[in-house]
């Protein structure tokens, strides 16, 4: 921030270096009578013109004489050569992270209290929140130590889904206390890159009790490469996804089977009329929508109502019941445990059920209700005997996820769970025999097991170690949710997790108050490296524009950098 000479008050707050001895040789300090560090800092609370008066060690012997040393207070105030306060900054990040805040909406509720452009903003939150608050975590690498003594530490790391040719984001947290041990991108996903990516990690020389992750071939190669003595855990949920996908393919084909022939059945009773779907629906503000009288459903039935046809309560209950029918065949599932197709079939049949009571109620045939059941039950028989082996198929796997939980059972080892997990496989196999096709299913969940079985188990011995990765996957959609609300643009949002993915994905303090102590007791050395980490790994991307003006002034960059070469000598 350049300010106008005479703009704020030019009495400066001076601030004394807090030292008595010196750090190097314990000897008496001296304090100089000039200034240092003489700025003007804009904070919350105030414009505030800062300057320090520092110490000096005049011990002609010590290696630190020509030193002068600040003052905390006046360090703690903002950056060594930022004129904004950490108040200001942690301001930012807090509201951009906590409140999901756009740029403009932090720089207005901003701008009450100090001068600061959108623009500003937006580099104090990449260029100094973000670094800061890696430079604090990065704080705890001496804690970690005393962590791993007792029995190791617990690794749990994770990837995000590539875009197309672009590098991937990983993310190695330590799970007992989530600090981020690693973040960033890999080019390829390959033993060679993964073990370099891990590396450093063994290099601390702690011991590692486990560590927990998918099952990616050249991922577990490298860890057994780079952790040779930890135990290696993988995600019971992708074991469960994988076993269970031949169910949850055919389980699809049955779902768009079903729908299509109910559709072809009674598609014209459940294609609502215009009219029963107005545009406007229900409207609040200075000019609310009106409030519809509520329906009297014990309303007796006039005689002129029934000869007319069906009461307005009794065509109510129809319109609900073919709602209901439109709503269940736009259901979709999530494997292993909710198969769109299975649903759609039991709730299908429900809906028949209940038709099948209407119309003994009815004072006479309704010729829609009929239309409907009979619809209902021509798609349902259809596809009854695709429905019996799906069903079995997602017994046996809820049977294998209750082997694998243990909440309300006993405390188990391993080998225990082991054994009954393997009982169970054993039934299932014997199951099959009765259909081809479950015969198929089994196969694929016995071969899947088989591969995963390594893995399974060791979170019952380590009782620290999660049975799933999901919550590394959780910091990932919440890092996209986080984007997406702050951007409101799904390609933003991709170009972000490129740029500052690794630094997002820090997570922040507990409070306001809290990130304010925290990322001013950062050195100015730990911040400017951090700095140049963020600055070097965006230079990356800025050749990745769709600006014609940023295309073209990169484009005459590009040119001048070559015209600059020396000439090529002549051969």
């Amino acid at each position: 921030m350049r300010t106008p000479k005479g703009l704020y008050r030019t009495s400066p707050t001076i601030y004394l270096c807090e030292l008595d001895t010196c750090p190097t040789c314990h000897e008496p300090m001296s304090q100089t009578h000039y200034l240092n560090g003489l700025k003007t800092v804009q904070m919350m609370a105030a414009v505030q013109t800062i300057a320090y008066r520092p110490k000096r060690c005049f011990n002609p012997d010590c290696p630190g004489r020509t030193i002068t040393w600040p003052a905390a207070a006046w360090q703690a105030r903002a950056p060594k050569y930022g004129t904004y306060g950490y108040d200001v900054i942690a301001q930012i990040g807090w509201e951009r992270q906590r409140q999901r805040a756009r740029f403009a909406e932090v720089q207005a509720r901003l701008d009450p209290h100090l001068e600061i452009s959108e623009a500003h903003v937006r580099h104090l939150y990449h260029c100094q929140y973000l670094p800061l608050l890696a430079c604090h975590e990065r704080q705890h690498l001496a804690d970690l130590q005393k962590l791993a003594q007792p029995a190791g530490l617990l690794l749990g790391m994770d990837g995000l889904m590539p875009e197309g040719g672009e590098p991937q984001l990983w993310l190695v947290r330590e799970l007992q206390t989530g600090w981020t041990l690693r973040s960033g991108w890999l080019d390829r996903q390959d033993e060679a890159t993964f073990a370099a990516f891990l590396q450093p990690i063994a290099d601390l020389g702690l011991p590692i009790q486990a560590t927990l992750s998918d099952k990616q071939a050249a991922l577990l190669s490298a860890l057994k490469l780079v952790f040779p003595q930890a135990r290696h855990g993988l995600c019971q949920l992708h074991y469960l996804k994988n076993a269970a996908q031949p169910v949850a393919d055919a389980d699809e084909q049955m779902k768009i089977a079903l729908r299509q022939t109910v559709r072809g059945q009674v598609g014209d009773l459940l294609r609502p009329k215009t009219a029963e779907k107005p545009a406007v629906l229900t409207v609040t503000g200075l000019l609310p929508s009106p409030v519809p009288a509520p329906a009297d459903t014990c309303a007796p039935v006039s005689a002129a109502d029934t000869k007319a046809g069906l009461a307005p309560q009794q065509e109510a209950v129809v319109q609900d019941l073919l709602q209901r029918t439109r709503y269940l065949l736009t259901l979709k599932g999530r494997p292993p445990f909710r198969l769109a197709g299975v649903e759609m079939f039991e709730q299908l049949e429900a809906v028949a059920r209940c038709v099948d009571q209407l119309l003994r109620h009815a004072p006479r045939p309704e010729p829609r209700l009929l239309h409907l059941r009979a619809g209902l039950r021509a798609a349902l028989r259809a596809v009854r005997a695709d429905y019996r082996d799906l069903r079995q198929a997602a017994d046996w796997l809820t049977q294998i996820a209750d082997v694998l939980d243990p909440d309300g059972k006993p405390a188990r080892t391993a080998a225990a769970v082991r054994t009954e997990w393997e009982h169970c496989l054993h039934e299932i196999d014997t199951a099959s025999q009765t259909s081809p096709r479950l015969q198929g299913f089994a196969e694929k969940i016995g071969q899947v097991s088989e591969s995963y079985a390594p893995g399974l188990f060791h979170t019952y011995d380590v009782p620290s170690l999660p049975r799933t990765n999901n919550a590394r996957e959780s910091e990932f959609r919440e890092v996209k949710r986080r984007l997406f609300s702050t951007t409101g643009q799904t390609g933003a949002v991709k170009r972000l997790l490129l740029r500052e993915g690794a630094w997002e994905l820090i997570p922040g303090l507990g409070s306001l108050a809290e990130t304010i102590a925290a990322i001013s007791q950062v050195t100015t050395h730990a911040l400017r490296e951090e700095q140049q980490r963020v600055q070097t790994h965006r230079r990356r991307f800025r050749l990745h524009t769709r600006s014609a003006k940023q295309s073209q002034a990169q484009l005459k960059d590009l040119v001048r950098r070559w015209r600059a070469l020396p000439a090529a000598k002549s051969p």
